[in-house]
């Protein structure tokens, strides 16, 4: 099933245009590809997603597109200059196991270092509560098997000197036997590689002479810097997802061209901008966050428009609830992170997510109402959708409240039944509880709107940030219908709901800009009890380390035709006290370093790291460590701008659909609510709270003290009343 979802005031077939952007996210369930002309106007497409032929929905998607547009396919494809795409083809494969057969070569003596992963598999992504209990604890499934794993004699120490040579013989030897083993990638990661390369890189020189054009994937090329597991695994995983990626990625582009488009192909990354579709296959282990990412992305472009530096940016679909933070214009960059249980060094937005969503089942344990982790997700889905589900979820809870509508769910498309909602949730919920349909309803929406704003909390004030400076974008399907609980008592002033707010990811692939991360360490640190960091934390070497850097910038963003004067470097080093383990981002001003800069840097170090734990925490004494040099390269590239409208009238009374009796529990009961109909509001039109919107791919929720507006962009801006 396919399906247009437009304004009526979207587009004009009759209208002329030059050109067209496409962005295209493939979630689980759906395709979402937005269409925006040269003049800012949009239109959203989505198809329901093809396991084993993503593609498809993409065609799909472009047929209706062109079909609205007045166009043929072909037409359509040859005014677009920039196709971009987000897609869980990297996060399926790595969950699913379905990446390719992965050989490793490492230092021999340390064979073992993937599985043992310094104990932090047993525990790798669990929450708290899970994490204490040993039965719930175990080691991933291994991604590349012990046989496959060959150790050679090499060494290097830690200032790069090499104790040990390479043994070519063994190298040869080993991957041999890991080809006669019929692996498809080889994976290469020394002790110390990062620095000195040169045994990673002669294994390379044989693996091309022994299988020329085999897939291999060396850790100093990928990511130089300390942590010899997270090295390892980080390498190993970009190794096994590299060939379906490119298989995906190539048939995606021949799909592309055979039917019409010219343009350039980007593939959305984890780091906040765009790669082409050969630097996408090649740094595949870049693509494992790519839909949230996009999200984060589409949130700040809306929010640069906006002039909004400070945002969270949170999205409840149905499985899940994700929360990001854009802090002074830029995203939040997570260094590490935790993927199926593996530790990856691949800096990526950090998106913190719980099992909180539209899908999340509600049950009875221990005498107490719990909601989530556990989804209905697609099949069956929540009890309401009468596809054979039996626990109720959050979205019957909603329908028996009287939010969602069952006659307006997806613009209509879909029937919703009440009756088994209330049903489900009395005998699974009010009944062993000893209360009401209504009541138990009430409590699932409040349960889940509460650990929602619970990790609103973790991700702002347990980092050190305040969220009464910060707004809040809500997206995805159920985050504009829960946004005025899960605010909670946090101060936030503002929330919006973006005019893309069901296809989120979608826009944020089409608005980002091309970026390239460069990272490595080399350590500096000054001793205990230091007067002056410029003294011990050498300036020229600093300057050279980021010259180095920012020479592969420019040489990445050169490929992908980028001139000079759009070119933007943002650079940032990691440091801790020493003997800590955690570190802390700092900035660094671009340009070339005195001595000044590096003791100014060592202040804002100490600023930023009582900003986080609390003031009085710095600890100088112990002395400052420089672990890892970042450099974020980004080519800004022509994007389109979304259209502004006229404000006009407050008055919203031809978007009015009627009134009925809606259940909030901060009222404590049912309240007279009126009802409107997305797609007819109008920018300037003023919303009184309790109201809801209906819109094809969501429903809004304004509350009883809240008010909405909708802005020239037509997002509907929340604000206590």
């Amino acid at each position: 099933m396919a399906t247009s979802v437009r304004r009526k005031n979207r587009s004009n077939p009759k209208r002329s245009v030059n050109l067209y952007y496409i962005g295209v996210d493939i979630g689980g369930s759906f395709t979402d590809l937005v269409v925006i002309d040269d003049a800012g106007k949009f239109s959203i497409y989505k198809a329901e997603s093809t396991p084993g032929q993503l593609i498809k929905g993409v065609v799909e998607c472009l047929n209706l597109a062109a079909k609205d547009l007045g166009l043929s396919v072909k037409e359509l494809l040859q005014k677009v200059p920039y196709f971009a795409h987000g897609t869980t083809v990297a996060t399926n494969s790595m969950i699913e196991r379905k990446g390719a057969r992965t050989g490793l070569i490492t230092t021999k003596g340390f064979e073992d270092t993937i599985f043992i992963q310094r104990i932090m598999g047993l525990y790798a992504g669990l929450s708290i509560e899970k994490a204490i209990h040993f039965s719930q604890r175990s080691l991933p499934v291994p991604i590349v098997p012990r046989n496959l794993v060959k150790g050679v004699t090499e060494r290097v120490d830690y200032s790069g000197t090499v104790i040990v040579p390479l043994n070519k013989g063994e190298v040869r030897n080993a991957v041999r036997e890991l080809l006669a083993q019929k692996v498809e990638t080889i994976a290469v990661c020394f002790l110390w590689s990062f620095r000195n390369p040169s045994h990673e890189q002669e294994v390379k020189k044989i693996i091309l002479e022994e299988a020329p054009g085999l897939l291999n994937c060396i850790s100093s090329e990928l990511i130089p810097v300390l942590g010899d597991y997270e090295r390892t695994a980080t390498t190993v995983i970009n190794a096994y997802l590299g060939p379906p990626i490119a298989t995906y990625l190539g048939t995606l582009e021949k799909n592309l061209r055979d039917l019409g488009l010219k343009g350039n192909i980007h593939i959305m990354n984890s780091i906040g901008g765009a790669f082409d579709v050969k630097e996408a296959a090649e740094r595949a282990v870049y693509l494992l966050s790519s839909g949230p990412a996009g999200g984060v992305l589409a949130s700040l472009s809306l929010g640069a428009a906006l002039e909004n530096k400070n945002i969270i940016t949170t999205d409840m679909g149905g499985t899940s609830f994700d929360v990001g933070l854009i802090a002074d214009g830029n995203p939040i960059i997570a260094s590490t992170s935790v993927v199926d249980k593996y530790h990856i060094l691949v800096p990526m937005i950090d998106i913190t997510s719980i099992g909180a969503g539209g899908g999340s089942v509600a049950r009875v344990s221990d005498r107490g109402l719990r909601v989530g982790p556990e989804s209905a997700g697609a099949v069956p889905g929540p009890v309401c959708y009468e596809k054979g589900g039996t626990e109720p979820t959050v979205t019957d809870a909603d329908v028996v409240l009287g939010l969602i509508e069952p006659e307006f769910f997806l613009g209509g498309r879909k029937k919703l039944s009440k009756a088994l909602a209330e049903a489900a949730i009395k005998g699974k919920i009010a009944e062993p509880l000893g209360m009401g349909i209504i009541e138990a309803a009430a409590g699932i929406r409040k349960v889940v709107d509460s650990q929602m704003a619970d990790l609103l909390r973790t991700v702002t004030l347990g980092k050190g940030y305040d969220p009464r400076d910060f707004i809040l974008f809500a997206y995805g399907g159920a985050g504009p219908t829960h946004c005025c609980g899960y605010i909670g008592d946090l101060g936030i002033s503002k929330v919006i709901v973006p005019v893309m707010a069901t296809v989120q990811s979608a826009y944020g692939a089409v608005a980002s800009d091309i970026r390239f991360t460069f990272e490595i360490s080399q350590p500096m640190k000054t001793p205990p009890y230091f007067d002056a960091a410029s003294k011990y934390l050498d300036v020229e070497r600093i300057n050279s380390i980021f010259e180095m850097l920012e020479t592969q910038g420019i040489g990445a963003l050169r490929k992908d035709n980028i001139k000079e004067k759009d070119m933007i470097f943002r650079r940032t080093v990691a440091m801790r006290y020493r003997r800590q383990t955690h570190e802390i981002v700092v900035d660094v001003p671009n340009g070339k370093l005195a001595p000044l800069d590096v003791d100014k840097l060592a202040n804002e170090f100490d600023k930023k790291y009582e900003s986080v734990y609390g003031q009085g925490t710095a600890f100088r004494e112990a002395g400052i460590e420089i672990t890892l040099f970042r450099l974020d390269a980004i080519g800004q590239i022509k994007k389109p701008v979304l259209k502004t409208y006229q404000v006009g009238s407050q008055d919203p009374s031809k978007a009015l659909l009627g009134e009925k009796e809606v259940y909030f529990y901060e009222a404590g009961g049912f309240v007279k609510t009126k009802l409107y109909d997305g797609t007819q509001i109008h920018a300037g039109n003023l919303l009184v709270g309790p109201s809801v919107v209906y819109y094809p791919g969501t429903t809004i929720v304004v509350g009883p003290d809240y008010k909405s507006s909708v802005d020239r962009y037509l997002n509907v801006v929340i604000e206590r009343v």
